[in-house]
């Protein structure tokens, strides 16, 4: 995935959490609220080759009801498709559903992941156990199939990114908008959680301008946290400008040393060439 789940990511904030299940599974209804996700770092271990290793999702959190929990919701992030990625889903899943038998009450409760793909293209590999196994005939009605839950994000239609209502709607529009045009066409809609939002970005386009422009912000936008993607875009773009600019100079002057490094060398090559024709002039007795 790229990003570093030491930070807090977008989707950790409860109002982005909230969106992104209230719009993909509920359909834009808002059925989960902030006050009923409470949050779990879900982390496990399993032996592997006589090691021990251990696995932590990206976000987490249960969905809760007045007195019992309704699910455990978990949200993945890649910006690269990985073909076995039913396999790490069932991992993590597995391990949510053990943890509930160490539950005295043994109230249970269903997992739920979503995998939020940012490539410009459709995820390219199985969604399924099936998919990714390679099973002979003879077994297949033995082996319980597993399907994953994977949104396109850059395919979300217009009227899906219109029912998100946190920062996770500009993060939708802009990978949309890559996938169609190639480009960014900004709005003035606010960004609540800037930080999150722009290291978002950074590791899901590989753009580490998105960095440098959150790096130097100033104390009154990191307290307040809001600015709007407009001004952040074009800051971004400026920093784009800037950086050809300079790469430009330096290109120019790489050429300009090319070219008198050419030209010392063409005249040396002259040089020597008439020093040639001189002596054998000189063998000849013509002297000048």
């Amino acid at each position: 995935m790229g990003l570093d789940t030491n930070e807090k990511l977008l989707a950790d904030y409860n109002d982005v959490f909230a969106d992104i299940i209230n719009v993909l599974i509920y359909d834009g209804k808002r059925v989960v609220k902030e006050d009923d996700l409470e949050n779990s770092k879900d982390k496990s271990q399993y032996k592997a080759e006589g090691k021990l290793h251990e696995q932590e999702r990206d976000v987490s959190k249960y969905y809760k009801g007045k007195q019992m929990r309704i699910a455990f919701l978990g949200i993945e992030h890649q910006n690269y498709d990985e073909p076995f990625m039913p396999l790490r889903i069932i991992s993590y899943d597995g391990s949510a559903y053990r943890a509930q038998l160490l539950d005295a009450k043994k109230h249970t409760y269903p997992v739920i992941t979503l995998v939020l793909y940012f490539g410009t293209k459709r995820w390219p590999h199985g969604r399924s156990l099936y998919d990714v196994l390679n099973i002979p005939k003879e077994l297949e009605p033995y082996v319980s199939d597993y399907k994953i839950n994977v949104v396109d994000v850059a395919y979300l239609t217009p009227e899906q990114i219109e029912k998100f209502q946190s920062d996770f709607r500009l993060v939708a529009d802009f990978f949309v908008q890559k996938r169609l045009t190639g480009d960014y066409n900004p709005s003035n809609i606010s960004v609540k959680h800037m930080d999150a939002f722009l290291k978002l970005l950074s590791v899901m386009v590989g753009d580490q301008r998105y960095q440098e422009i959150l790096e130097e912000m100033n104390e009154r936008l990191m307290k307040e946290g809001s600015d709007n993607m407009c001004e952040v875009y074009d800051k971004i773009e400026g920093r784009g400008i800037q950086k050809g600019i300079k790469q430009g100079i330096k290109q120019g002057i790489e050429q300009e040393r090319v070219h008198t490094e050419e030209q010392r060398r063409r005249a040396e090559i002259a040089e020597a060439k008439l020093k040639e024709a001189e002596a054998k002039l000189k063998e000849n007795g013509i002297v000048f």
